[in-house]
């Protein structure tokens, strides 16, 4: 059995991580990124933001002063036995969210939506938010993810049913149009990484679509050729575009396309677009059945991806 007080301390020494430490696939997309640029402004750019992201982990400072939502995702073995179980799991989170708050790795961002209390702590209704995946296996892998404010609220997440008839088409021009206007918007902090939701309800779409910007590997393909396909058209589409960071222009605006489907009713085609932030914050820790803490370097929320 996984006891409290470990898995209590790897969430939050996982949110310390995910708050403050460039993830390796976000820094070689970065180093890729700055080799290729043409822009010599640009270049610079890139090469500042990659500096302040390496100088956050050795001084233990947040990657942005937009520290995000606090997001968890648990991928939980069946046969995973849990000190107090699932009930105590969500209160240790919650206990990590308050104390990375108070030591200034987060920000007291959460405030309540109509009379804008602030409890000071990142606690509030619904707030963290848990998403399981079960699988086979006596472990679990905590994954953390601070979804930012400016790619969530302006502009970075929209929806659109997309008619059968229009098919792939109308689904590209849906991403481009959704993408130029979040850039416009000039809030979602590009070169993104962009997550894209396809089939579902709305809901469904909109979550695929936040998981594929949060959770898969940047550089990652879909399995699928045909989404693979539409990732490869989209990353090429929307890197023509020359937003470039921050929208000064350049040849890098996306770091990464990443597609995620559902099955579809026959009336027509849910799809969802979720922008993350250039700097990508997450992190993930497996947790042994006898009680090993391993430390990952991707969430491996799709599988290998």
């Amino acid at each position: 059995m996984i006891k409290t007080e470990i898995y209590e301390q790897v969430l939050f020494e996982t949110i310390k991580r995910g708050a403050t430490e460039i993830s390796p696939d976000v820094k070689g997309a970065f180093v890729k990124a700055i080799e290729k640029e043409s822009n010599l402004d640009a270049k610079k750019g890139l090469e500042a933001t990659l500096n302040s992201m390496e100088m956050s982990k050795i001084r233990e400072n947040p990657l942005c002063v937009d520290t995000g939502w606090p997001i968890f995702y648990f991928k939980v073995g069946n046969n995973c036995e849990l000190e107090g179980g699932f009930v105590e799991l969500e209160n240790a989170a919650r206990r990590a969210v308050a104390k990375a708050t108070e030591l200034g790795y987060l920000r007291a961002t959460m405030k309540h939506p109509l009379t804008g209390y602030d409890p000071g702590n990142n606690i509030g209704m619904n707030i963290p938010d848990f998403t399981y995946k079960f699988v086979d296996g006596d472990f679990i892998e905590i994954s953390y993810a601070a979804k930012g404010g400016g790619s969530e609220c302006f502009g970075g997440t929209r929806h659109r049913i997309v008619a059968f008839a229009d098919g792939v088409k109308g689904i590209k021009k849906f991403v481009v149009d959704s993408f130029v206007a979040s850039a416009r918007a000039g809030a979602v902090c590009p070169p993104s990484v962009l997550g894209i939701g396809i089939g579902g309800t709305a809901n469904v779409a909109a979550n695929l679509a936040k998981e594929a910007a949060c959770l898969r590997t940047v550089g990652s393909k879909h399995p699928d050729p045909m989404f693979a396909e539409i990732e490869e058209e989209l990353y090429d589409a929307l890197n023509s575009l020359g937003v470039g960071i921050l929208g000064a222009g350049g040849d890098t605006s996306v770091l990464a396309v990443n597609v995620e489907y559902a099955y579809t009713h026959i009336a027509g085609i849910a799809c969802a677009t979720s922008t993350n932030c250039m700097v990508a914050r997450r992190a993930s820790t497996r947790i042994n059945a006898d009680q090993t803490v391993v430390k990952m370097q991707s969430p491996m929320w799709f599988g290998d991806r």
